[in-house]
């Protein structure tokens, strides 16, 4: 089994529940949950004139899904902000500003950042303001953004931390 170099006797994977979203070099508040980051590679078939019995498989395009980020409702107006920005409202859109890098840190249990990936020409293609609102619930209200992406990479510039 690898073993973590400066965590030696660390066995256990990181929560799925500790993460921090920042864009415009600031975090954005509140963000409760995120969908995976997901890429897929096509699959381009062919086969050679001389060998019919067996089909050859190269990779094609690659295309990156989008993330979803949800959040419950509050006066901060970051998500409708940016969806904004790729709303044609009145005819205008900002060309310059609609789309941003992200990044998205995963955290240990102590709260150190331990893994991070930059997203790469976000927009938001869909804004949810207000959920489907029930009078009989007992939930948080949550809105959220989905942001069409133009690829991913880890951030290798962050280690592995020295957990105490």
């Amino acid at each position: 089994m690898p073993q973590f170099v400066i965590n030696p006797s660390r066995v256990d994977p990181y929560k799925n529940f500790k993460f921090k979203i920042k864009w415009d070099g600031r975090y954005v508040a509140g963000v409760s949950k995120m969908s995976p980051l997901l890429r897929k590679t096509e699959v381009i078939q062919h086969r050679e004139g001389g060998d019919p019995s067996v089909s050859r498989k190269s990779p094609g395009r690659t295309e990156y899904a989008p993330i979803t980020l949800e959040r419950g409702v509050t006066h901060d107006p970051d998500f409708e902000n940016w969806a904004n920005l790729a709303f044609n409202h009145g005819g205008q859109m900002s060309l310059k500003n609609f789309r941003k890098d992200i990044t998205i840190e995963m955290l240990n249990e102590a709260g150190q950042k331990v893994i991070a990936y930059k997203v790469y020409r976000c927009w938001v293609s869909e804004y949810t303001a207000l959920p489907e609102l029930d009078a009989n619930a007992n939930a948080v209200a949550i809105q959220s953004i989905k942001l069409e992406n133009e690829g991913w990479e880890r951030d290798d510039s962050v280690g592995e931390q020295k957990e105490t």
